[in-house]
């Protein structure tokens, strides 16, 4: 059974890059393209990982990481985003497992398996 992932990004290109790139590598991408959208597909369904930009058009990563972590506190969270000190920081504190510098696709193929092989 391919593992399950939902990718939380707002920009329409890298939500349908990464999900086509993922899903050629053996994984099934469920995509959300707000905050808001994320948190209700991660509360109704399961999921194997979450990936997370961290600016959102309505909200940022470290919120709604921090609403996925009320009610899921197992789930890996990894966030794909730019480099910021500050998001860095954010992600780590928010309960996350990992953050991976856009667009390394490769890095993010390998933070995928570290955190799945860990969960």
């Amino acid at each position: 059974m391919r593992p399950r992932i939902l990718f939380v990004e707002d920009h329409d290109d890298t939500r349908f890059m990464i999900r086509l790139l993922l899903d050629k590598r053996g994984y099934q991408v469920e995509t959300a393209e707000s905050a808001n959208q994320g948190l209700k597909l991660a509360q109704n369904e399961a999921f194997d990982l979450f990936l997370l930009d961290y600016q959102l058009g309505d909200g940022n990563g470290k919120e709604l990481c921090e609403k996925i972590r009320k009610f899921d506190s197992d789930t890996p969270i990894l966030f794909f985003s730019a480099s910021h000190p500050k998001i860095q920081q954010d992600a780590v504190e928010c309960g996350a497992q990992g953050f991976v510098l856009k667009p390394d696709i490769d890095a993010l193929h390998g933070e995928i398996e570290r955190a799945l092989a860990h969960a």
